[in-house]
This record gives structure tokens, C-alpha cells and sequence, in this order.
């Protein structure tokens, strides 16, 4: 996949002009309380294919959202690293490649489309790897971070 998704969105917006699909700019995420149907954007990342299903089932306005990548987002995370419980090669080798990913600073790092045909809402979440990656990794630094250290024997700290 593309390091940066930009031309992908540009691709899209035209794609849905060229239909006569309606595009309403949107700000990221759903309504909590609507049951949201996800695209398998890993095995169908093709978009035309998601807006293919939205056009056979007659929509006439699909929600795009581009997230473009700000270095605040690194910073967060390695603030997030320094307060978590993980240690050693692990925190070692997460620095590195927060590091690394400030190299990504403006570049389109996932597209969102959704369309709504009540009561579900269709949503296609198109993520470049290295930002899935970064998500990943916050996954399992807030999962450190959650587990409270209890004393073990001896002054030792378990997480049995």
C-alpha cells in the first residue's frame, strides 16, 4: 500500500463526482448507537468496489473523511510509552520506530467512507500500513499501562 494515501483521496472524490455521488466532508467516526457494518479492507481495498455496493443499493451521499498525519500524534504516543509498563528491547524498539514515523508528518494516512442505509451504517476504513502499525502500537501501550503493578514477593512486581 501507498506510504501516503492523498492522491488515493483525490482519486475518490472525483471517482464519486464522475457518479454523481454526492460528497459530504465529514469529521472521523460514527454514532456510537448505530450498528456500524466495517468493508474488509484488507482482503476488497479496492474503493471503487465499497462504492459499487453503495451505488447498487441507491445512495446518493457517501461521508469521506482524510486523516492527514501531525507529528502531536508521536509525541502523545511517546509520552504514553515513557508512563507505560513496558521495558527493555521492547520500549527500546518502540522509541526507534515513533522516531522513525515523524518521518510521515502531512502525508494522508487513512480514508473513511461511509454511507447510511438505516438502521446500519457502511463504513470503509483505508489505513496505510505504517499508521496501522502505529495504531497497533498504541493498542498495546495503553494495554500496559492498564494493568496495575502489584507487589509480588520479595519487593518483585508479578503480573501473574
Amino acid at each position: 500500500m501507498k506510504l501516503n494515501l492523498d492522491s488515493v483521496r483525490a482519486e475518490i472524490q472525483e471517482y464519486l463526482e464522475s457518479r454523481g455521488i454526492a460528497v459530504f466532508p465529514a469529521f472521523p467516526g460514527i454514532d456510537e448507537d448505530a450498528p456500524v457494518v466495517q468493508w474488509d479492507t484488507e482482503h476488497y481495498p479496492d474503493y471503487q468496489a465499497f462504492l459499487a455496493v453503495a451505488e447498487a443499493a441507491g445512495v446518493k451521499l457517501v461521508a469521506l473523511h482524510a486523516n492527514e498525519f501531525h507529528d502531536d500524534v508521536i509525541d502523545q504516543a511517546q509520552k504514553r510509552l515513557a508512563e507505560s509498563n513496558i521495558a527493555g528491547a521492547e520500549r527500546s524498539a518502540m522509541e526507534r520506530r515513533l522516531r522513525e514515523m515523524r518521518r510521515y508528518e502531512g502525508y494522508t494516512c487513512q480514508i473513511e467512507l461511509s454511507f447510511d442505509l438505516p438502521p446500519r451504517i457502511y463504513v470503509f476504513d483505508l489505513r496505510t500500513e505504517w499508521f496501522q502499525e502505529l495504531s497497533d502500537m498504541l493498542d498495546q501501550i495503553d494495554e500496559a499501562s492498564d494493568e496495575p503493578d502489584l507487589p509480588g514477593p520479595s519487593g518483585y512486581f508479578s503480573k501473574n
